[in-house]
């Protein structure tokens, strides 16, 4: 029952007391109808007073579930907190290996570039060395070239068939590198004048 029924319970009481009070003289029976108020007004005390307990605990049972679904929210909070910095996290990680890639592809281009310098840096080394052998083979059969590594770090240059009338008779020089980093030659005795 609810309060209101209590109450218009009670007051019916109260009427019904009141007219029964009016209609009766005797002490007797006013004895009687005090008793009759007094176990009506006990129970209708009791009846309210287990009404608002059980208010009460119902009371205690939404505060209770109230605060269970604050920190059911505050977790929830939390996890999707959580879950929006590994987001901003993936982002990241994701800009960075795009970041990489395009840096890897720009080092792959370059490399290419490079080793295409390199190739033809070869290419054209090969060449000058097949020249330079060409005429040092060139040197040696017409002009009896040797050269020689010798002492220091230097490079002796021999030529026999310089001298038409004595072709045996060698003309030498060392060739090497000074401190400024400039050849000097240097002739060598047993050298034709």
């Amino acid at each position: 029952m609810m309060v209101e029924d209590e109450l218009a319970l009670f007051d019916k009481s109260l009427n019904e007391f009141w007219n029964k009070f009016k209609s009766t003289d005797t002490s007797f029976q006013m004895a009687g109808l005090r008793d009759t108020y007094k176990d009506s007004l006990k129970a209708f005390a009791e009846k309210l007073s287990v009404k608002l307990k059980e208010e009460d605990r119902m009371v205690e049972m939404f505060l209770e579930y109230q605060n269970q679904i604050s920190k059911q929210n505050k977790l929830i909070q939390e996890k999707k907190d959580n879950l929006l910095k590994l987001i901003a996290e993936v982002k990241d990680k994701k800009q960075e290996l795009e970041v990489l890639t395009a840096n890897i592809q720009d080092l792959k281009e370059e490399y290419s570039r490079k080793k295409e310098t390199i190739s033809t840096a070869n290419k054209a080394n090969a060449e000058r060395l097949k020249r330079l052998q060409k005429s040092a083979d060139l040197y040696k059969d017409r002009l009896g070239l040797e050269i020689r590594k010798i002492y220091g770090e230097k490079l002796q240059f021999i030529f026999t068939n310089i001298d038409p009338k004595n072709p045996e008779s060698p003309f030498m020089f060392s060739l090497h590198l000074n401190e400024a980093r400039d050849y000097e030659a240097t002739r060598q005795a047993g050298s034709s004048s």
